[in-house]
């Protein structure tokens, strides 16, 4: 077998400011220039931080230049090429039809350049976990598009008949020809109104509590010298206590909205041919394509406080493609009836789901309040001899809880199965459901605990290879299973029996 050509394109040079102004490689030796300064006794006069900054700097700038010298990559016939390191060479082959999905990001400094990055999801393997297949980072914004354009469309050109190396006669007609540039339909546009639904998210809650985590850290590591010396009164008044609540809450408030909008700003769902392709972000703008032939079916998740107030968010699953909860997402945030209605659009819905069995109300009800019988317990012993009657409290505050929490995860759960789908649903604080095409399940898996056993249960796991690799239906009634799995695959599954 002959050796893989050498890849012929390198990626801009203006990639190297963008490395270096993040100190991308350099990034890791920081802590160790660092750690010798300090071993070597060095004083924090200004001219040493001066100096260490531009000794990194530079630092950063040369390893900047000979990863971008080191790096190259080709597209060719059949096949996509990536080519990196110094002393030890990588050389990447994906296939071209093992290609899943392309992701072209545009993050604010790359803009300024005039640059995006390119990442490639191909079913091919990886030796690590969690990464991207394949990054170009640093191409212009054309040939980005040309990069998205050729991984993705792959058709073959038209040859006419005739006679090997011999060049086809005047008269012949025409090939089909493809159209330069497919009908674009657009299917969903983000209405900014729908950013009042964030404060309901808790991912888009998250984004202001590491503010003010990464705030009140930069407070601390400042110089005393730095930090005003507030002093308040040994009594705090209640009305200082109100205002700090109501602030948090506009800080919370207004910072899941300003996160929200800042990934999901202008977001635009198309086709274009045989794709669709999602366009969102301020900051960082994110364009993602997905074949269509490769979805398998898709995911309406709703959080508890999404549902009280009818919103939703609606992700494809897509075989073969990495970080699906992101790069799949056909709405990021949403009213339920979009979401769904964006759903039937690629896969129809099996019809409405069947409820489980009592038992599986049962099982769901002691499992929810089980934490807290054992605290009660507990806390009746600890007040016994410790006096601890907080403990007995929070048990029985825990155990009538419970109470609600497993009559909601038990109104999750539900199944069907339809002529060319099945669906399944579960989950309280985030319930999912989830509609599978019949030719995506590749198997079967039907699991039991002894508790299970004893109540006629069994969670029977579809096998897919898009998403998350397998959807399960819980707590199902125990003789259902086999039914189940021939009414949503074909015969091949009948044989499937809960094991004993």
């Amino acid at each position: 077998m002959s050796e893989p050509a050498p890849p012929g394109r390198r990626t801009s040079p203006r990639v190297l400011l963008v490395h270096t102004i993040t100190f991308r490689q350099a990034r890791a030796l920081a802590p160790v220039v660092l750690g010798l300064a300090a071993a070597r006794g060095l004083d924090d006069g200004t001219w040493t931080i001066v100096g260490l900054v531009v000794g990194i700097t530079l630092l950063s700038l040369l390893a900047a230049a000979v990863s971008w010298w080191r790096f190259g990559y080709a597209v060719g016939e059949r096949a996509v090429v990536v080519t990196r390191g110094l002393f030890t060479r990588s050389v990447r082959t994906v296939p071209l039809d093992r290609v899943r999905g392309v992701e072209v990001e545009a993050p604010l400094l790359h803009r300024v350049f005039g640059l995006v990055r390119v990442r490639i999801d191909a079913a091919a393997g990886s030796s690590v976990t969690g990464t991207e297949e394949l990054l170009v980072d640093g191409v212009p914004r054309a040939e980005g598009d040309r990069l998205r354009a050729v991984l993705l469309t792959r058709r073959p050109r038209p040859v006419t008949p005739g006679p090997a190396g011999a060049a086809a006669p005047e008269d012949a007609p025409p090939g089909p020809v493809e159209p330069l540039e497919p009908v674009e339909e657009e299917i969903a546009r983000f209405d900014h109104r729908w950013l009042l639904y964030a404060p309901l998210v808790g991912g888009y809650l998250a984004v202001p509590l590491a503010a003010v985590g990464a705030l009140g850290r930069l407070v601390d590591e400042l110089p005393a010298r730095f930090v005003p010396d507030v002093e308040g009164p040994d009594v705090v008044d209640g009305s200082v206590v109100a205002f700090a609540v109501v602030a948090a809450v506009l800080v919370l408030v207004l910072g899941s909205v300003i996160g929200a909008a800042v990934v999901n700003w202008r977001f635009r769902l198309v086709r274009r041919g045989g794709s669709l392709i999602a366009v969102r972000g301020l900051v960082t703008r994110r364009h993602t394509e997905l074949e269509i032939d490769r979805i398998r079916g898709y995911t309406v998740s709703e959080g508890l406080g999404m549902r009280l107030v009818g919103a939703a968010r609606a992700s494809a699953l897509v075989t073969g493609l990495g970080d699906a909860a992101r790069r799949g997402q056909l709405l990021p945030l949403g009213p339920r009836a979009e979401a769904w209605s964006l759903g039937g659009l690629i896969v129809e819905a099996p019809g409405p789901l069947r409820a489980h069995p009592p038992a599986a109300r049962r099982r769901a009800v002691v499992r929810a309040v089980a934490p807290g019988v054992v605290l009660l317990l507990a806390g009746a012993v600890l007040t016994a001899t410790l006096g601890w009657w907080w403990t007995a409290v929070a048990g029985a505050a825990l155990t009538v809880l419970g109470v609600p929490l497993g009559l909601g995860r038990y109104a999750a759960l539900g199944h069907a199965a339809g002529p060319r789908s099945l669906a399944v649903r579960s989950g309280f604080l985030l319930r999912a459901h989830t509609v599978l095409q019949r030719r995506a399940v590749i198997g079967w898996q039907v699991r039991q605990s002894p508790f299970q056993r004893r109540s006629g249960l069994a969670t029977v796991l579809a096998c897919v290879g898009a998403g998350s690799g397998g959807y399960a239906a819980v707590d199902l009634a125990a003789d259902e299973a086999a039914e189940f799995t021939v009414a949503a695959s074909g015969r091949w599954a009948g044989t499937l029996r809960p094991p004993g």
